[in-house]
């Protein structure tokens, strides 16, 4: 499954009835759980990267993109206005784009 079949298969279960569908319960609750969740998900990752559990990390990074697509959903962010960010960050080598970031804050 690729990220767009993932969040295909989101925006089903997002249209479902919160009593059937966790990702619908997750967006009814509102963005600031959704995040609450994804932050959640991020340190458990972390924390598997950190300790050297492989298996772990795989299944807490299965959740934490997953995680991440429920609050774009929420947000109403398409997943394809994130993949036009990083192919634009691609253009150009990743420590130009960054200085560039850095310079357009300022």
């Amino acid at each position: 499954m690729n990220l767009e079949e993932l969040e295909a298969r989101l925006a089903e279960r997002a249209a479902a009835s919160p009593e059937d569908s966790y990702t619908a319960q997750l967006i009814a609750r509102g963005i600031g759980k959704a995040a609450q969740k994804l932050g959640e998900e991020a340190v458990e990752a972390v924390i598997a990267a950190v300790t050297g559990d492989r298996e772990e990390l795989v299944k807490e990074s299965a959740d934490l993109l997953y995680h991440l697509l429920v609050v774009l959903r929420a947000a109403g962010v398409p997943l394809a206005a994130v993949m036009d960010e990083l192919d634009a960050r691609t253009a150009s080598s990743g420590l130009a784009e960054k200085a560039a970031r850095r310079e357009k804050r300022r």
